[in-house]
């Protein structure tokens, strides 16, 4: 795949950054090798970045709290609204930029060398599981702490927590389930757009784009939305846990057929179909 002439010197592709103009060929490839060298990783590595990308992740719902308590009562809910969405990317500025493991980028990302007959289904549901599980509980911890730490520091009202949560409580699971998809899907889009870009700049462009999108929508992201639906959970009577369980199941099995369908299958298709 170089364009390197073999009278000059091949200069490996960093791991970093793809070349200006990568071709969609290019990233595939590039998805590909990072998806194989992720699925071989040992299980305590994945199971610890996973519960970091947990954890860092949760920062976004906390300062979407902080907005919501400090704009109270100063904007229009369509500015407010515009706030909150551009605080929600934090947390996945924080994990994508520090390369920590994140499962909704896996239903693309690892998907691929599978299709590809390059790793088997056993390893995809062995690095699924690791990163779920660790995603899951490190996000979880951060949302127990959050609705404690943030009213005592003075920063969040508990009430914040509570008005983050309704929306994705109001849904049934028809709703949940169809908004679910759409956000497996821009994450996918994001680890597939993350993986052509050439800077870090572009980069977190990129991630703060697509996951300012997420937000904005209010669309359910089941890690995300862990940090975001267990706070409020914790924070009012009226939500029992099962809510918090019932929405993390049905968004979980969104977010994996949005990013394993309408990104996995139709970009690794169109790019060994398409002949190039």
């Amino acid at each position: 795949m170089s364009d390197s002439h073999d009278d000059e010197p091949e200069v490996p592709a960093s791991e970093d950054s793809a070349p200006a103009g990568a071709s969609s060929t290019d990233i595939l490839a590039r998805q590909i090798r990072s998806g194989l060298n992720e699925l071989e990783r040992p299980a305590d590595g994945l199971l610890l970045s996973g519960l970091s990308a947990g954890l860092d992740i949760g920062f976004g719902p906390l300062f979407m709290g902080v907005v919501l308590t400090l704009t109270a009562g100063l904007y229009d809910h369509a500015v407010r609204t515009f706030l909150i969405a551009n605080a929600y990317a934090i947390g996945f500025v924080f994990v994508v930029l520090g390369r920590s493991e994140l499962f909704t980028e896996h239903t693309t990302l690892a998907v691929l060398p599978v299709l590809d007959r390059r790793a088997s289904l056993g390893a995809l549901a062995r690095l699924w599981g690791l990163v779920y599980a660790g995603n899951v509980v490190g996000a979880s911890v951060f949302a127990t702490a959050m609705v404690w730490l943030a009213p005592a520091y003075g920063i969040v009202e508990r009430s914040a927590f509570v008005e983050l949560a309704a929306p994705l409580l109001a849904h049934g699971p028809f709703e949940v389930f169809a908004g679910a998809i759409l956000a497996g899907w821009l994450m996918g889009l994001l680890s597939w757009l993350v993986a052509g870009a050439d800077s870090t700049m572009a980069r977190f462009a990129v991630v703060w784009l697509v996951t300012a999108a997420i937000g904005l929508a209010h669309l359910p992201h089941s890690i995300a939305g862990t940090a975001e639906v267990l706070g409020g959970v914790l924070v009012a009577d009226a939500y029992p846990l099962t809510a918090f369980a019932r929405f993390l199941v049905v968004a979980t099995a969104g977010n994996v057929l949005g990013g394993t369908v309408f990104v996995a299958l139709l970009k690794y298709g169109h790019v060994v179909r398409g002949g190039e």
